[in-house]
């Protein structure tokens, strides 16, 4: 199966080559890791200390930041290594200000994987929450060095638990600690035998519980929102769009929208603006407009979705028509902010709980749409109930990073 493993890696390699000429994101995935030996050799010393991280993407990224800022606090002479699997990761956190150096994880075969290793010579490494990439597990392991998989979380229907699945279960010994999201994942790595887990949380919890310390503020959000009720609709798809844009053109209700898609192509963008029947405005173009007179504002940029949600009087998540799924609910949880999402949301447990705790109200249909958001727009108690739900939520599941430290530091 190793044979095969490897066998796969290097058809993969080969065929990217090919897709990467008509595919942009592809291209990216290629050409960026081009250079990422060359630029180990320039920018690792042997004689530097190192940590090595790696998240398969943004959303990784964002669930190990508490992790890597307590790193930095306690390792300050270490540089930071950062590695990403994806683009959509890569490309939007490359200038991060936590790491030394910010890198593509080159494609798991063995020759990268010792390469890598050996240029990097990490004293500590960190997957979070999952990737099991068994030749640089491999090499790990051989040099002894301590290992953690981070907010880990498990599923009997990963390849650890079937028959087959021997030689992705043996490099799974790798790891010095598994710190698990739930009871669940443990019980699940306990009976491949081992006793090194911990049930430390959610990382991600702890990031989104200090989002609220910080300075959330937005002139031209407060501008456009100009006291008036507002529905931040937060990472849509288009399917979640052909449901929200009838509601956003019909509704007689006294409420503002920010729309900001998971996709911000500009093709995409001009044919939601079109599609959308109320003064609408870009961010894009915001300067030369008074924001206030405006009832759409679709926000065609990245990085500011957090601190909008701090104006949200109700969210709404997208993500949830599609697969894998809805996408993070917990940045407006952390406001207090009530929220909506779509049906598909079961393989993730932080939307499973909020939706049993009512805080989250997941729908189905326009017709479900209409309701669930008019409901909340006109009965402030039940809207201000459900956002304190929310905010409990968070506040009541922080602390994995207290947790994963004590334990890695003793």
């Amino acid at each position: 199966m190793h044979f095969l493993y490897n066998l796969i890696i290097v058809i993969a390699s080969f065929l990217l080559k090919i897709i990467a000429v008509f595919s942009p994101k592809i291209k990216l995935f290629v050409t960026g890791r081009k250079n990422v030996f060359e630029t180990l050799s320039l920018k690792i010393k042997p004689s530097d200390k190192t940590i090595w991280i790696h998240a398969a993407s943004l959303g990784e990224y964002e669930q190990g930041l508490p992790i890597i800022e307590k790193l930095k606090e306690k390792f300050p002479k270490h540089k930071i290594i950062i590695t990403f699997f994806s683009p959509s990761g890569f490309e939007v956190r490359k200038n991060n200000t936590f790491a030394d150096l910010t890198l593509y994880l080159p494609l798991d075969s063995k020759s990268n994987a010792k390469k890598f290793i050996t240029l990097v010579h990490p004293e500590m490494v960190f997957f979070i929450k999952y990737e099991f990439w068994i030749n640089y597990l491999s090499v790990l392991k051989k040099q002894k060095t301590p290992t953690y998989l981070i907010s880990g979380i498990f599923r009997e229907k990963q390849l650890f638990f079937k028959w087959y699945g021997g030689f992705y279960r043996k490099a799974l010994e790798t790891f010095t600690y598994f710190f698990v999201q739930n009871e669940n994942s443990k019980k699940l790595v306990d009976q491949l035998g081992f006793s090194n887990v911990i049930v430390s949380g959610d990382t991600r919890f702890d990031r989104v519980a200090a989002i609220i310390e910080k300075e959330n503020q937005l002139d031209f959000i407060e501008t456009f929102k100009n006291n008036i009720a507002t529905i931040v609709i937060g990472s849509s798809w288009p399917k979640d769009e052909e449901l929200l844009v009838p509601y956003i053109n019909n509704t007689t209700q006294n409420v503002k929208f920010i729309i900001a898609p998971h996709n911000i192509k500009t093709d995409q963008i001009q044919h939601l603006k079109s599609s959308i029947t109320k003064k609408t405005i870009l961010y894009s173009e915001m300067t030369e407009y008074d924001l206030e007179d405006y009832d759409v504002f679709i926000i065609d940029t990245v990085g500011i979705l957090t601190k909008i949600y701090s104006y949200a009087d109700i969210a709404y998540v997208g993500g949830g028509f599609g697969n894998p799924g809805v996408h993070n609910i917990l940045e407006p949880a952390t406001f207090g902010v009530p929220i909506v999402i779509g049906s598909n949301y079961s393989h993730f447990a932080e939307a499973t709980a909020l939706v049993q705790l009512k805080g989250c109200l997941s729908i189905t249909n326009e017709v479900a749409l209409q309701l669930t958001l008019d409901t909340l727009l006109n009965d402030d108690i039940i809207r201000k109930e459900k956002g304190i739900i929310c905010r409990q939520f968070i506040q009541q599941n922080k602390g994995a990073t207290t947790a994963i430290m004590n334990t890695i530091l003793k």
